[in-house]
């Protein structure tokens, strides 16, 4: 394919929608290099927005899968992107979306996406319960969400976010990309980061949502020990004894909840969920 995809005039940004599109050419480059497809690949973009990074991911060849909400950039991108074999438009809520349906037999999918502060957790959450079927997902955020989802144990930054990823997914921060990159400028920084499934654990295979529900409650409130908060959740976590459940996994129970290392969590969720 040696055509050159154009970018047109598109709606403009939602607040609403937490939209601020990128219009620099070369951070759209960056991640599309991120990326690291090939023309065998499918990848699927999460809000294309007007279209800055979907045309550089069709030109790659790829099979590109645009999800997008915003039912007035629907008609742009159509139009935008009719003439290219390899460019699929969904107008679909991701959060409701099944991405394994994408997937073809023997072949893992890839992933681009940037995503506005308010829904980074639960789209997060999506791509957890669906990573068995992606090989790489390259993914933009608020730079404090990156600092949240790489903060290491003991760090303040570290909370739910950062245990519930680590748990399932290898995290590589890439760069970051100054407010001036997008139309409209945010007030802060972005930060883009390539996530990659990790093998599948035992221990919390088949048993995400009662993972996240420890750890959500292990995090209530983060100036509070590990067990006064397991105190508080113990009803809806159907613990009788937190203090116990602690002392099993050699926890002490003193200690607060982001100082608690990878292998600590899983070892709680073990006896947890035994």
């Amino acid at each position: 394919m040696d055509r050159k995809v154009t970018n047109r005039v598109a709606p403009f940004a939602k607040r609403s929608l937490g939209q601020n599109f990128l219009v620099d050419s070369g951070y759209v480059q960056k991640i599309v290099g991120a990326a690291r497809l090939t023309s065998d690949d499918t990848i699927i973009e999460i809000g294309p927005g007007r279209g800055a990074l979907t045309a550089k991911l069709i030109e790659t060849g790829a099979r590109v899968i645009a999800i997008e909400l915003d039912s007035e950039l629907i008609p742009i991108l159509e139009k935008q992107f009719r003439e290219y074999d390899n460019f699929e438009l969904i107008k679909a809520d991701v959060l409701q979306t099944d991405l394994s349906i994408f997937a073809t037999e023997g072949r893992k999918l890839k992933l681009v996406a940037n995503l506005p502060y308010y829904i980074s957790t639960a789209v997060l959450q999506h791509l957890i319960e669906h990573r068995q079927h992606f090989s790489d997902m390259v993914l933009m955020f608020q730079r404090e969400v990156v600092d949240r989802i790489v903060a290491m144990p003991g760090n303040s930054d570290r909370g739910f976010l950062t245990v519930l990823v680590e748990a399932f997914l290898s995290v590589e921060k890439l760069f970051d990309v100054p407010p001036n990159a997008f139309r409209p400028a945010p007030k802060i920084w972005s930060s883009v980061v390539r996530l990659t499934p990790k093998d599948e654990n035992r221990v919390l295979s088949g048993k995400e949502k009662q993972f996240e529900a420890l750890i959500s409650a292990a995090f209530r409130q983060k100036r509070k020990t590990i067990l006064n908060n397991l105190k508080a959740g113990a009803g809806q976590l159907k613990i009788s004894e937190p203090a116990n459940l602690l002392t099993a996994a050699d926890i002490e129970p003193t200690r607060r909840a982001e100082t608690l290392t990878p292998e600590e969590w899983i070892r709680l969720f073990s006896y947890y969920a035994a």
